[in-house]
């Protein structure tokens, strides 16, 4: 029997796999405690839905040593407080994870800023980012016929990174006003990935890198395409291509959003996966693949508001994306984390459906 790392691999090289590889969606923190409520036991989905598993094997990209967690005031319904990126904000004291916090300061307002910043906690600092626990935890996947994934979250990427360091406005205005801080930014940005997935390299092997964006909204791009092609394209190119030479054939992207207008970017670059494809911002992922054929693997698609109704609604919406499983290169998925307005019952029920319609349940 083939292994769940040989099935994800099959999917992903366009090639049927049997059975066909599917892992689980994920779910809000507040949708977490309302299903723990309602019936689910606190196992991973994977265990209690008998699907496959995708395992991170990555470190932390961002600052290291991270800030520390500090409260600048408070009131009865808001906490003000500098956040582990450095960041300045103000949330409300309930349903945090439900709504947008807002962001007061950023760490990066200049060169000198991000200077300082860099050479303090950018760098590789091996001690504080490869610990002893992480190192024995990926040793031990090294046979576990799971697929391992490098995902480097808020930090793996040249445009979501950076703003996380000087804010939206603040990072969308550099562009213009201060362009030799956003190309050293980017420049430190290529260089961090490298070295320091280099390192991860050194202690495990992994079937997919995963930069990370989130550069669009319902309407578009958050920053003019030409213009991010300007600055990101060469430091995207670097990255896959050092990736390609040390053996990571499949390079991911994770962006929300109509992405529309940025797909032509990175496949330049040499991305050839992307993922949510969220349907509220016109992501379709059948039009995406008669667009981009076999040059671009597929995650997500599945719109999560279908599960709020469940029943037929849900069943169209599964059914709708099975032709995209028999051509392959497709990663069935719910178009991002399952929302509180989900129940349970209707989880399960679209798990079950799921793996019925890939002849798994």
């Amino acid at each position: 029997m083939l292994s769940q790392r040989q099935r994800f691999l099959q999917t992903l090289n366009f090639q049927p796999a049997d059975p066909p590889f599917v892992r689980p969606s994920g779910c809000w923190q507040e949708t977490a405690e309302l299903w723990l409520q309602q019936g689910w036991d606190g196992r991973p989905f994977h265990e209690i839905f008998n699907m496959d598993h995708t395992e991170e094997v990555s470190v932390y990209y961002g600052p290291m040593p991270m800030f520390e967690f500090q409260v600048v005031e408070e009131n009865e319904t808001t906490r003000l407080y500098i956040n582990h990126e450095g960041i300045l904000m103000r949330e409300f004291k309930e349903h945090r994870d439900t709504s947008m916090p807002q962001f007061v300061k950023f760490p990066v307002e200049n060169e000198a800023d991000f200077e300082q910043l860099s050479a303090e906690r950018l760098g590789l600092n091996r001690e504080v980012r490869f610990t002893p626990e992480w190192q024995q935890r990926v040793e031990g996947l090294r046979d576990s016929g799971l697929a391992r994934i490098c995902w480097a979250n808020r930090w793996g990427g040249f445009f979501g990174p950076l703003r996380n360091l000087m804010g939206l406005q603040g990072l969308c205005m550099a562009f213009y006003d201060q362009p030799a801080l956003v190309e050293r930014m980017m420049e430190q940005r290529a260089d961090s990935i490298i070295q320091t997935t280099e390192v991860v390299m050194q202690h495990t092997e992994f079937e997919a890198f995963w930069f990370w964006e989130d550069m669009a909204y319902n309407s578009g791009p958050l920053i003019n395409p030409a213009l991010f092609r300007k600055f990101a394209l060469k430091h995207y190119r670097r990255v896959c291509d050092w990736l390609r030479s040390r053996g990571v054939q499949h390079i991911w992207l994770d962006s929300d959003g109509d992405i529309h207008k940025l797909i032509p970017i990175w496949l330049e670059a040499g991305i050839n996966g992307l993922w949510p494809f969220e349907v509220n911002a016109g992501m379709d992922v059948l039009e995406i693949r008669k667009q981009y054929g076999h040059s671009l693997a597929i995650g997500g698609g599945i719109p999560k508001t279908t599960l709020i109704h469940g029943g037929e609604t849900m069943r169209r919406a599964v059914d709708r994306v099975m032709p995209l499983v028999e051509d392959g290169g497709y990663l069935p998925e719910l178009d991002h984390s399952a929302p509180p307005d989900i129940s349970w019952k209707n989880f399960c029920e679209y798990n079950e459906y799921l793996l019925h319609r890939l002849g798994r349940g």
